[in-house]
């Protein structure tokens, strides 16, 4: 199985990343980044600095599966527009091009509160991603709306570094949607996802993203 990860330099789509080439049934992983990748065994990964640059290329990757794990925030981008840019045009464009070239299944990374009438924006762009994604007819679609995401982030965040330690002390008497939910148990579900290809469409929420 020839498996297409996008995000693969966040702290889901790292954690993805390694589950997925350690994984049996996926003989090569192609991971399209911005900055080059180490070399592993079964990684493909093609670089450029403006992704969407990279498109065309999906005739010859031809993946069978696809693992959504892209996400930034307003802020760290500058604007709702180029976070819509980067949280649904590239990757609603990414997943039509591998459908296209014969991708069956699609595991996406989106978030708790995804609405369309959200007067958030993150929240109501993330579902606007879920929406046009069901549109394009994929055989087996996982739509992952996690809580807090636990893990070792390359970026220092205060805010969400308070909001993990308070759900840590608090996890005794939180409702379970709210515990954080480890990258590490994200990624194992979208990659069984992307592997096990189960027909249909199918929500995963946070009460079942934790350990």
């Amino acid at each position: 199985m020839r498996l297409l990860l996008l995000g693969a330099t966040g702290l889901v789509g790292r954690n993805a990343l390694a589950q997925a080439l350690l994984h049996p049934l996926i003989t090569q992983v192609i991971a399209p980044t911005r900055k080059s990748l180490p070399e592993r065994d079964k990684l493909i990964n093609p670089v450029a600095l403006a992704i969407q640059e990279l498109l065309p290329q999906m005739r010859n990757w031809k993946p069978d599966a696809v693992i959504n794990a892209t996400g930034t925030t307003i802020k760290k981008v500058g604007s709702r527009e180029a976070f819509r840019i980067v949280d649904h045009d590239l990757p609603l464009s990414f997943a039509k091009a591998a459908y296209r070239e014969g991708a069956q299944n699609y595991a996406l990374v989106s978030a708790i509160g995804a609405s369309l009438t959200s007067r958030i924006a993150y929240a109501r762009i993330k579902a606007e991603l879920e929406r046009d994604v069901q549109k394009i007819g994929f055989k087996s679609l996982t739509i992952v709306r996690p809580s807090m995401i636990g893990g070792e982030r390359e970026e220092f965040r205060l805010g969400e570094s308070i909001f993990l330690w308070l759900s840590r002390v608090l996890a005794p008497v939180l409702p379970k949607g709210f515990h954080v939910n480890p990258a590490t148990v994200i990624a194992r579900v979208l990659v069984e996802a992307a592997v096990i290809g189960v027909p249909g469409v199918h929500f995963r929420y946070s009460d079942s993203l934790t350990e």
